[in-house]
Parts: structure tokens; sequence; C-alpha cells
């Protein structure tokens, strides 16, 4: 993206010769444009802020109707402070450029006229561009999330961004940067000029939808700001383009940013709910081996697996992988096998239809096959037992926790709740970037729930600290967490802590509400198969109308299978998913054989 210089002056002829003494310059190196006005010029500049494109040098003309040339560059320094700004005046206007040298912070005025250029224009700028080049720092050029840090729908956002695996950048609505572009957003949505309004920053039309939210890092509560006029609602996401949404939903950000929520057939070979190791496995195989293959995903590809910072323990990665590395990977290799992805998508529903297994998305519609997986995994227990929960989870407590999100704890007191893998992966990421992790631990040992080369890990991470026989309690703060109380179950002794930050790893709860009238599960709703079926003295399942047993991972409906952490009695590992969604695709061909 090449910076661009901009040249302003009502005289056409002008605008037009300055135009084309740059270009022949400086084309090359920059983009340049120009406006007849001051009023345009503003307005371009806005539009440029909100592309993220870089202005390098303003060359302005005084004397304009209704906007002098002083008084644009003087209401641009706050759009662009690092651009250089250069006052083009008659002789008779030189005081006048003169007086305003500091008002504007003008880096150099010209006469006209310029005449020749390669003496009067180019030696100039050369000289304000070298030194503009020597600071120069590339901006970022992708997606811009601003909000506050507290609100949940903010964390929604940049959580749902994240796991997809799309790059974007966190502004904070109290940063200069964050209030300066919602005003530029805000301004350019009513079609008015920059300049002539205060700028919104956390007014009551903004808030209305973050009622959980501050901005201060510490624990002490700022003054709320005063209310100003804006129509948009935070979080604002401004893309790449210019455009922007307020507040968007996650099906409608989904759309922006390309992801299918829409299947491109009505049916099917094979349907797998859940794009975990599991589901994404299953694909991979299922697609490869001829299958027509649909991969449905509520939240993102990768499951609870996708939000790990590293995985030592896979097999043929020495230096471990990242849970996003891994699904970035098998969703490539789906994809080039031609399995159609969609998510976010959910399904709500299923029912059989003679040999056709039928799901019913969130979006009304239904879509058939031959044969279903379900591989939508687990997601963490929610605690309700926790005195004040409900009201702060989003606004400083959270369940499970991207990569991305360790950068916003930089030199902060980080608590974590749990005593298994995923609790001791996250302590081990957070670790290089917070001041103290502290590890919240119901047992006694870490050794009887986490992998041993974890343990050993976090016993050599000096800032990681880990309190056992203990458990979280209540969690306290206005708006957003600020304490929490810690019961020691050997001692009874309760102690309160300063806490901005609470994840929780903990529990495994199975979304198998969808299905519950189709297959059998268990008492906590994990799905039955294979020989888990055969209970009471059973010698079929309830239901099962084949001369055969149900294969090894297939449910009481025959055709209808589960692999990974959504199966009764499954081992809960990354590999074992894995495994799985490949056996289960061998046992999908083999059910295939009696219905085709």
């Amino acid at each position: 993206m090449r910076p661009v210089l901009l040249t302003v002056d009502d005289d056409l002829q002008v605008v037009q010769a300055i135009e084309r003494d740059l270009r022949r310059q400086y084309g090359k190196r920059f983009r340049i444009l120009k406006a007849g006005s001051g009023q345009k010029a503003l307005g371009l500049v806005k539009q440029l802020k909100l592309r993220n494109e870089i202005l390098a040098l303003l060359l302005v003309d005084q004397r304009m109707p209704r906007m002098s040339g002083v008084e644009l560059l003087e209401q641009s320094i706050d759009v662009f402070p690092e651009a250089k700004r250069v006052l083009l005046t008659a002789y008779a206007d030189t005081e006048a450029a003169i007086r305003s040298i500091n008002k504007a912070k003008i880096d150099y005025y010209l006469l006209k006229p310029w005449d020749p250029p390669e003496e009067h224009l180019y030696p100039v700028l050369d000289d304000l561009l070298d030194d503009w080049w020597a600071s120069f720092k590339p901006p970022y050029e992708g997606i811009r999330v601003i909000g506050m840090r507290w609100s949940p729908r903010s964390y929604e956002v940049k959580h749902f961004l994240a796991r997809h695996g799309i790059p974007y950048q966190w502004l904070d609505i109290e940063s200069d940067e964050g209030r300066r572009l919602v005003s530029f957003v805000d301004s350019t949505s009513k079609g008015e000029e920059f300049g002539q309004n205060s700028v919104p920053y956390s007014n009551y039309n903004l808030l209305k939808n973050n009622t959980n939210s501050t901005a201060s890092s510490s624990n002490s509560m700022p003054s709320p700001p005063p209310p100003l006029s804006s129509s948009l609602k935070l979080p604002l996401i401004i893309f790449p383009d210019g455009s922007y949404m307020d507040d968007p939903s996650d099906s409608g950000l989904a759309e922006r940013i390309g992801l299918k929520t829409r299947a491109q057939m009505p049916f099917y070979d094979l349907i797998i709910i859940g794009a975990g190791p599991a589901g994404l496995a299953a694909a991979v195989y299922g697609a490869s081996e001829g299958l027509s293959t649909l991969l449905i995903e509520r939240q993102a590809p990768g499951g609870q697996a996708g939000m790990s910072s590293n995985i030592e323990n896979y097999l043929g990665f020495p230096s471990g992988l990242t849970g996003s590395n891994l699904a970035r990977r098998a969703v490539a290799q789906a994809i080039r096998f031609g399995v159609e992805i969609l998510t976010p998508q959910e399904v709500i529903g299923g029912r059989i239809d003679g040999p056709y297994r039928i799901v019913q998305l969130r979006d009304g519609k239904e879509i058939s096959c031959h044969a279903l997986l379900i591989a939508c995994g687990v997601s963490y227990r929610k605690l309700t037992n926790i005195k004040g929960i409900e009201e702060l989870t989003g606004a400083g407590v959270y369940y499970g926790a991207s990569m991305v999100e360790a950068l916003a704890s930089q030199d902060e007191d980080v608590y974590m709740i749990g005593g298994a893998n995923s609790a001791g992966q996250a302590a081990v990421h957070f670790s290089k970037y917070s001041k103290k992790v502290t590890l919240v631990v119901r047992g006694d040992s870490l050794a009887k729930n986490m992998s041993y080369y974890l343990v050993n890990q976090i016993s050599r991470t000096p800032n990681i600290h880990v309190l056992l026989n203990s458990k979280v309690v209540e969690v306290r703060g206005e708006n957003r967490l600020q304490s929490i109380i810690i019961l020691n179950t050997q001692t009874g002794e309760r102690r309160i802590v300063d806490c901005s930050t609470l994840y929780i790893f903990i529990g495994a709860v199975p979304h198998t509400e969808a299905l519950a009238g189709v297959v059998e599960r268990d008492s906590n709703g994990f799905i039955l198969t294979g020989q888990d079926l055969m209970q009471n003295e059973r010698k079929l399942p309830r239901g099962w109308y084949l001369d055969r047993l149900p294969f090894l991972l297939e449910t009481n409906v025959p055709g209808i299978f589960a692999a990974g952490d959504v199966r009764h009695g499954s081992t809960k590992r990354v590999a074992t998913g894995v495994g799985e969604g490949s056996l289960a695709v061998q046992l999908i061909h083999q059910y295939l054989k009696s219905v085709k």
C-alpha cells in the first residue's frame, strides 16, 4: 500500500498542475490524490484513516472559501499527526502563514508560483518526505475492533475472530485512537463534516448493549465519561476497505469475513456435526475416500483443542503445535479433499426418514444424508455454585481462553480454575505475559489429572503458583471482576484476593440436547455407542431393527455414529479424537454397503 500525497486547491487549473508535478516526481512511491475544497479534503482524510491508509503529506492552498488552508491543516493534525504539512500561499499572505506555523504545525510554506518545480518544489518536498520516511511505521492493515475491555460482547467478538484464525487489532474505546476512529465512523455515517461535532466516547447509545462494561485495568473504578452524541453501538468492527459493522451478530460477522453458513446441496453421503479433532479427521478421511461430506460447526473449527496454546504430546510434532495451528492445517486438508464446512452454524434437531438421517439447522433449513457422525465435543461446565459468577461472566470471568487473550494480561495477575491439561497448557502460555498465574485446584495433586510433562513445566515456571485443596466460592465486582474469595477445603480458611481476570477450565458438558430424542445418552448427556448400549442385560439396543449388533462407534440408530469427547467412555485426548474420527469413517463405509 503506497502512502498518499494529497494536494488541495479550489482553483481547478492550479490543483491539476500540482497533481501533475507531484505524479511526475513521486508517482512511483506515492499515491497522488487531489481535492477541490477543504471540506472535501477532510472527508477524504477521514476515509483514508478508516481504510487504514497512510497520509504522508498535505500540500494545501491558503485562500479557499469556507475553510482556509491553515484551518484544514490544523484540523488534520488529530487524524494524521505524523503527516507533513505544506502551505501554498501568495506573497500577500506570507505574514499570515508565518503566524500560523505554530498553530497548524506547518512544516513549510511555499510561494506561488512554484515553477520550475525542479528548483522551487521538489527540493523542499524531497527533504520533508525523506524525513517522513525515516520515522514511518507501516500500519496494521487488517480488521480493527473497537470496544471496551470488560464488555461481554466485545470479548465474544474478539473470541470469535481469534477462534476462526482472523487477525485483528484491538483498540480500547478509552484510547485516543479508538475514540478518533469512532468519531470518524459516526460522522461519516451521518454525512457530517469532521470537526463539527465532539468526539463520541461512551454514551448511553454506545453502551446500551454493554451494561457490564468498564475500561480500567486497575481495581479502582474510574468516573464515567460524560454522555456524548453517537448512533453507534460497541463493539465496532472496521474492515480494511473502510466499511464497518457496529455490534454485529455472529452470523452477520461470519458472512462479512467470508465464512459459509449455508449448504450448497440438500443431500450428502456423510454429515458430521462438530469440527473438533474427531470431526475434522472424519471429514478428511470421508472426503478423501469419495464421500460427499458436509461438516457443521457451531463455533469454530478445532473444538476445545483449538484453544490449546501448545499440544506437546501429539505424535509427529516434537516441538509441539498450537491447537489453532492443528485446526488450520486440518481445515485446509479437508477443503482440499472437497469437504464443505459450515461455520458458525448449529444443528438444533434431527429425525429419521427411512434410510435418510435429517438434521435441522438454526436457520430453519433441513439437510439429509445416508450417514451421520456426531462429533460435537464438549465445553467447560458452568460453575453456577459460585456466588456472583453469572453477573460477571464475560466481564472478567471467562470459560476457556484463546491464545491471543494472554496479550491482554500483560504484567497482570491472572487466576485460573482447573487441574487438567487445558488449565496447565493455558497457565504455561499466560506465564509468558502475565506477572503471575495462579492455578486454583480442588484436588491435592496436579498429577492426578494432568500430563506429566505439564506438571514438570509448571513446577519449573517461577511465576506460576498452584493452590491445591482450594476452590473459588465467590467473585465480586461492580460491572467487572475485582476480587475473588478462595476457600481452602482442608483448613476452612477463606481469603479475599484482588483479581481482574479469572479463567475457568473445569468439567466437560456435551452438546447433545438437539439429538436427545433420537440417540440414547447416559445420565450426563454423553452418547452411548457399541457395547455400551447393551445395558440391563439387553441383547440389542432399544429400537434396533438390523440383524447385526451396532458397530463400535454406532449409536442405537443404524447409520448414526459418535466419535470423540461427546461419546460415553471416550478418552479426552486429541490423538484419541483423531483416531476415533478416522475409525468412524471405516465403520460408515461398512454401513453404507447396506443402504446404497
